[in-house]
């Protein structure tokens, strides 16, 4: 059987952003659309205004999901060199490469709740 979680690719240290805390980074080289990582979620009853480690995980902004893997260390950047593929149904992502990356690179995403949670008016 395939594995669900793969992010073979990727391993977590402190981050080159400033304030970020901890960041994730590719280990090897990433050429653009191969996927960085992909992985299971799992949906939480909660309040995800508040948590920034949570992923939107509706296309009505009303539930909130904890992802496998490491994809809760990609920091944000408007200018990110990856970019998120969820499933909704399946409860499943892939994060993809928007161009290549270079192996010790940092990896961000550009958070989909970037502009109206609570937990990132300090990023806007």
């Amino acid at each position: 059987m395939d594995s669900l979680i793969d992010c073979s690719k990727v391993s977590v240290r402190h981050s080159n952003i400033k304030n970020a805390g901890l960041g994730a980074f590719a280990n090897t080289l990433i050429k653009k659309d191969e996927i960085v990582e992909y992985g299971l979620v799992k949906i939480v009853d909660c309040d995800g205004h508040n948590n920034p480690y949570l992923f939107t995980w509706s296309e009505d902004k009303t539930k909130w999901a904890y992802t496998s893997g490491c994809a809760t260390f990609y920091n944000t950047k408007i200018d990110s060199n990856t970019r998120v593929i969820r499933d909704f149904k399946n409860l499943t992502y892939k994060i993809i490469a928007k161009r290549d990356i270079q192996k010790g690179e940092e990896l961000t995403h550009t958070y989909k709740s970037l502009k109206w949670r609570k937990c990132f008016a300090s990023l806007n």
